[in-house]
């Protein structure tokens, strides 16, 4: 299996999210230039995690995306599917016409090696990577990428949410 770059990049615009889900809601445009993803490609990628209930969408100043579900709710199993991403190993995609129309000899191999890979990616969520010490550290990083703009804060107790300008690093 080759996961095809739709299926990566939805998975790293998620992470995105997760890792800023305590900042409301994130623009296309910020996981766009951090993670050097193309804008419209992330439209195309947010409409089908949209649909598929993973992500929820902000309208307004200040408006965005987030998670629609706690971060431990979403797997990376799901965002993979979400974008209509195969977890399949066989050259027939399961059809059992690899081989002149019928079954070839490794054909259960590539099954079983594809139900431990769905089994593997439905295993972790996104709270678990966004507290990988090397994702964090990747984030730090990316963070320098981000716009110099307004940066959200959480809400505060009456509701409101306060900006404030970033410094100048």
């Amino acid at each position: 299996m080759r996961l095809s770059t739709k299926g990566r990049y939805a998975v790293t615009a998620l992470i995105d999210l997760a890792l800023h889900d305590k900042d409301g809601p994130v623009a296309l445009t910020d996981i766009a230039q951090s993670q050097r993803i193309s804008v419209s490609y992330l439209e195309q990628l947010f409409a089908r995690l949209r649909k598929n209930e993973l992500v929820e969408g902000m309208r307004g100043p200040g408006g965005g995306y987030r998670l629609a579900h706690p971060a431990e709710n979403i797997t990376i199993a799901q965002i993979i599917a979400a974008v209509d991403e195969q977890i399949d190993m066989t050259r027939c995609a399961g059809r059992e016409n690899c081989q002149d129309g019928e079954k070839c000899l490794t054909h259960e191999l590539w099954v079983d090696l594809s139900k431990q890979l769905y089994e593997f990616l439905e295993g972790i969520n996104l709270a678990q990577i966004v507290e990988w010490p090397t994702v964090r550290e990747v984030a730090e990083r990316q963070e320098t990428r981000r716009p110099r703009g307004l940066i959200r804060r959480r809400p505060s107790p009456e509701g409101s949410t306060s900006r404030q300008r970033r410094d100048n690093r």
